[in-house]
């Protein structure tokens, strides 16, 4: 099942305009940046009050984020390259 789902996402993305899948790349990309910066923000901001535990594992739940964006931000550029190599 998860080869179909992922056969079918291929193909969606094959036949999207490059200069799409390059915004959704650098869409991604800076997404993966303010994950960054805003997991330093959420610790740093509650760090000190009676919450840190809770800070601190909401800061590291949206840090986690940041290597999600960045892959995804990669695989919208290959596809995008692909797709005008074949154009």
């Amino acid at each position: 099942m998860l080869k179909e789902i992922s056969s079918v996402t291929d193909q969606s993305l094959k036949n999207t305009d490059p200069k799409t899948l390059r915004v959704l790349s650098d869409v991604c990309f800076l997404g993966g940046f303010v994950s960054i910066v805003g997991s330093i923000v959420i610790w740093g901001l509650h760090k000190g009050s009676d919450d840190d535990a809770k800070a601190e594992r909401f800061g590291i739940f949206i840090g986690l984020w940041a290597p999600t964006f960045f892959i995804l931000s990669n695989r919208f550029e290959r596809y995008a390259d692909r797709s005008e190599k074949h154009s």
